[in-house]
Parts: structure tokens; C-alpha cells; sequence
């Protein structure tokens, strides 16, 4: 194979002072050429000089590489953050309940006849306090609560009056019946807690959960997810189906509204002519969205002697543990 150098073509060896520069007339044979290499000092063939500048060249790029400096490596890209997940926890956080902006209606007037007990269940003593006192108590040491509406029967009105602990939280009371209760709340109030005496042993911790819930939501409630099986049966008592319990929630006590949304409810009930269960279930018939807050397994509701020894073994434990 012949190798051709055409006219005004220059060949560059290694730096600028390496140059052999051609000018030709016309197409020669490249092996008919001698150069004069500057490195050796010696006449070298034009195949001898294409090596030469091959080498060459090859030994200045793995210097050049050796000394480089490898550039910084590229920094870490930023996480990617959910967008509706990252919106909803900023609005969480900034989502606060005000101090002295909820008002907690506190029902005991039930008549408990499933305890068998010559009095309503919730003024049965639980180690030697009244089981209603219990809830009444730690509502009443929250910031966030302004004042207490209980509803009892009036003979048990000085079982709260004694037990009243200070002036920062206004004490009143209702009879019992939805409207008649939720009528003697503050008109300012933000929320409205609605919370059954029978449940003793609510945490604090989850009551503030659900309290910031229903300031984002409108309405929320406590609930625990089921852990038994549970079917549907018809009036035989024989199965239907088995219900999945994955979707299943058991409900507690508190339940926390927005006080437009009771009104809203309230005249929606009274002019459909609806039955409701509970302050959520009016909500329910307005379409809005209820969310469930997870609560504590142990915020049980006590209804029969069996739950009272429960709750006394709640307390023992917490008590325990707090000593």
C-alpha cells in the first residue's frame, strides 16, 4: 500500500516546533521523501517519520491523560417528593389549632343498661373516680379546649361542678338531645369535639391528632383498624358474606366538626327526615368527606362488667408505667 502527502497538506508532530511542513506541485509518493526529525537529530524515511509521529503523539495523550484532572462528580439530584403527599403535609403543619377555639361536648347522660348497675355506667367508680370524670379531666387540662358542654341528666350536674379544676374552661351544661346540646356551644368556636363519658381512657396525644384533623377536613373522628373477622348475616343468623376487613374501621370517640357543618347537617336531617347514629353520620348525609384519625386500641368503651375490668387494667398498666 503507497501512502500519498497532496499538495498544501501539513503534517504536525507532537508540539508547534514539531511541524514538517509540505508544499508540493504535485501527487508524490510519500517514500520518496527523507525529513529531519528534531527530537533524534536523525534523516528519517517518510514511513519511518509517520511512525515516529504516531508514537509520539500516542505518548503525549498518556501524559496528557495522567495529569488531567478528573472533573468533580456530578451532585446528587434532588429527592423527589410526592406532590400531593408534600402539599398535604405542608398544609398539615401549617394547620394549627388555636388555644382556647374548641368546644367539647362531653355526652353522659346514657342510662348504661347493660351494666346491670343501679346507676348510669359512666358514673360507676373506676378506682374510686366516677368512669365520666376521667375524660372530663383531660379535656379540661388542653389548651385548646374553651369550654365543656356536658350533657347529663341535672341530678348529676355537681359530680362535674366539684370536679371543675379551674376557671380557664368554661363549665355548662345540656340536656340530652342532639339539637338542644349543640345549641349551647360558642357561636366563635372553630370546632366542635364530641366525646362519649363512657370511653375513659382517651390518650391526649390522639385527641390533638383529631382535633388537627378536623381543622384540615372539616370532620374527622378516631377509629382503630378491626383486627377480628367479621361476616354479614341475614336475620337467620346464618353467613351472607365475609366482609374484608382491610377497609373495615372501628369507631371511637372523639369526633370533631366544623361547627357550619352541624348546622348544615342539622337542617338537613330536620328537613329530610333522616335517622342518624352519630354527629358524623349527619355530616355523611351532606356528602362530605369524613376522615378517620387512628386511634388507640385501648380507648375502649366501657358497656358491660367485663369492659370495667379492662379498663382497670389499663389503668394499672399506664400507671406503672408512668411511676
Amino acid at each position: 500500500m503507497r501512502m500519498v502527502v497532496t499538495p498544501k497538506m501539513q503534517v504536525k508532530v507532537g508540539t508547534p516546533s514539531r511541524v514538517a511542513a509540505l508544499q508540493l506541485h504535485q501527487q508524490q509518493p510519500v517514500s520518496s521523501f527523507l525529513f529531519f526529525f528534531p527530537i533524534t537529530g536523525k534523516k528519517l524515511t517518510s514511513i519511518q517519520f509517520l511512525l515516529a509521529s504516531s508514537s509520539n503523539k500516542n505518548v503525549s495523550k498518556a501524559v496528557a491523560a495522567k495529569s488531567r484532572v478528573p472533573p468533580p462528580p456530578p451532585p446528587p439530584p434532588p429527592p423527589v417528593v410526592c406532590s400531593a403527599s408534600g402539599s398535604k403535609q405542608q398544609q398539615v403543619e401549617e394547620e394549627v389549632v388555636k388555644e382556647r377555639s374548641v368546644s367539647v361536648i362531653l355526652l353522659a347522660g346514657g342510662k348504661g343498661k347493660r351494666m346491670g348497675a343501679s346507676m348510669p355506667k359512666q358514673y360507676l367508680p373506676l378506682f374510686q373516680q366516677p368512669i365520666a370524670l376521667y375524660s372530663f379531666h383531660t379535656f379540661f387540662t388542653m389548651p385548646q379546649v374553651k369550654e365543656i358542654v356536658v350533657v347529663c341528666d341535672p341530678s348529676y350536674m355537681d359530680v362535674f361542678q366539684d370536679a371543675k379544676a379551674n376557671d380557664h374552661v368554661q363549665l355548662k351544661f345540656a340536656l340530652p338531645g342532639n339539637e338542644r346540646q349543640h345549641s349551647a356551644i360558642d357561636s366563635n368556636s372553630e370546632l366542635v369535639c364530641i366525646h362519649d363519658s363512657a370511653r375513659p381512657l382517651v390518650l391526649p396525644r390522639d385527641v390533638k391528632k383529631v382535633l388537627k384533623d378536623g381543622l384540615l377536613n372539616g370532620a374527622a373522628v378516631l377509629g382503630v383498624p378491626v383486627k377480628a373477622t367479621i361476616k354479614e348475616a341475614n336475620n337467620g343468623s346464618f353467613v351472607v358474606r365475609t366482609l374484608d376487613r382491610k377497609t373495615l374501621w372501628e369507631m371511637q370517640t372523639p369526633q370533631v366538626i366544623k361547627p357550619e357543618l352541624l348546622r348544615k347537617g342539622f337542617e338537613l336531617v330536620n328537613r329530610e327526615g333522616l335517622e342518624v347514629t352519630d354527629d358524623v353520620s349527619i355530616v355523611e348525609h351532606l356528602k362530605h368527606p369524613v376522615y378517620i384519625t387512628e386511634g388507640s386500641y385501648t380507648n375502649i368503651k366501657v358497656t358491660t362488667p367485663d369492659d370495667m375490668l379492662l379498663a382497670e387494667r389499663i389503668l394499672s398498666i399506664n400507671s406503672g408505667e408512668t411511676s
